[in-house]
């Protein structure tokens, strides 16, 4: 069975009006759930969900389980370099988004989709590397890390090409995903990756040696996801 999601392609956003967005279709999708309550709605009139791409201008976030201290800068050279930084409401500790990046929000109710939070994440995960496959690259998990890395059990070589951090609530997700194609390498020089400091980030770019087709990788990702999810994505 096919699960209907609204796939909403927002271009370059900045970081704070996007979470605002997200929050906006969290709370409309809880209200909804709470609303319906134990009706016996059929699962094909389920709401699953919205799926944002976005890209964003420099920033770092820092999620609530995460330490400040991974973030190696003080404001002022943050400003210095066009970033921001702004402690948020999911998983994981700090990440870098950016220009060249591709970043998705999964807003998706779990019990419509019939899956548990680790079974979600695996999927973005799988989403990605088979993404990645495509480009002729293996890539694979870390144990005890989330996210998808490319060599993740050769010391001194494992590298993060997309970082996974999430939020849920009643079985709905937020946050998501941020996947490097063309990203810029040196703003990672900033932080600790994920609060990591004997791993590697890497992209697209640098593995394929040169620069990639952006909308083609985006349309990859798109396809992977509403495959590996049994999606049916509608365009609004």
């Amino acid at each position: 069975m096919k699960y209907r999601v609204e796939y909403k392609d927002i271009g370059v956003r900045d970081y704070k009006e996007t979470w605002d967005y997200q929050t906006e279709i969290f709370d409309k999708l809880v209200s909804y759930k709470k609303s319906a309550g134990s009706q016996m709605i059929p699962a094909e009139n389920k709401p699953a969900g919205t799926l944002i791409f976005v890209e964003h201008p420099h920033v770092y976030t820092l999620g609530k389980s995460g330490s400040e201290d991974n973030l190696l800068v003080d404001y002022i050279q943050l400003k210095a370099r066009d970033a921001s930084f702004y402690k948020i409401d999911r998983g994981g500790d700090i990440t870098y988004h950016g220009p060249g990046q591709i970043v998705g929000y999964p807003i998706f109710d779990l019990d419509a989709i019939n899956i548990g939070l680790k079974e979600y994440i695996y999927k973005l995960e799988e989403a990605i590397i088979q993404t990645v496959a495509e480009y002729g690259l293996k890539a694979s998990r870390l144990n005890g890390g989330t996210g998808v890395w490319l060599d993740p059990d050769k010391k001194g070589k494992a590298r993060k090409i997309c970082a996974i951090g999430v939020r849920a609530s009643r079985y709905i997700t937020m946050h998501g995903f941020a996947f490097n194609v063309n990203t810029s390498l040196d703003y990672f020089n900033f932080i600790n990756p994920c609060g990591f400091t004997d791993k590697g980030v890497t992209s697209l770019e640098k593995e394929l040696g040169s620069r990639q087709d952006y909308d083609k990788a985006k349309e990859i990702v798109r396809r992977k996801l509403e495959d590996i999810f049994d999606l049916e994505i509608v365009n609004k």
